[in-house]
């Protein structure tokens, strides 16, 4: 089962807010390098609102690895808060790394049940039913 980590990512110069969250999905290819990877705004909570999300540069698989740490180049300070398995339920795409609306089944202490991430017009939001 491929994996997912949730980071809590502080003090980032580009973040005006001061906190948001990183969520990297493992790729299912093993020759691929990076995780797929969103900042999400805040936690989704289940059966809560849908939180904005944008997808960001892919994360190096070490970051599901990750307890704590300094982000190199000072781009703050990063902490795993979440971390466990997915199963892809439904993807638009062929495969993960097209996909603009992906439905998996997560299964974290915080993040548990079915997430969905989907592109709109401007952002992607992020979903935990």
């Amino acid at each position: 089962m491929p994996r997912f980590a949730l980071l809590e990512h502080t003090c980032a110069p580009d973040d005006p807010a001061g906190r948001h969250f990183d969520l990297l999905l493992e790729p299912a290819a093993a020759a691929a390098t990076g995780c797929r990877t969103w900042r999400l705004a805040a936690l989704p909570k289940a059966g809560g609102d849908a939180v904005p999300a944008a997808e960001i540069a892919p994360h190096r698989r070490a970051w599901l690895d990750h307890v704590a740490g300094e982000v190199s180049g000072g781009r703050g300070f990063a902490r795993r808060v979440d971390a466990g398995g997915y199963e892809p339920l439904a993807l638009d795409a062929d495969d993960l790394a097209a996909a603009t609306q992906l439905v998996l089944h997560v299964s974290g202490d915080l993040l548990a049940g079915r997430l969905r991430l989907a592109a709109g017009d401007a952002e992607w939001t992020a979903r935990l039913d």
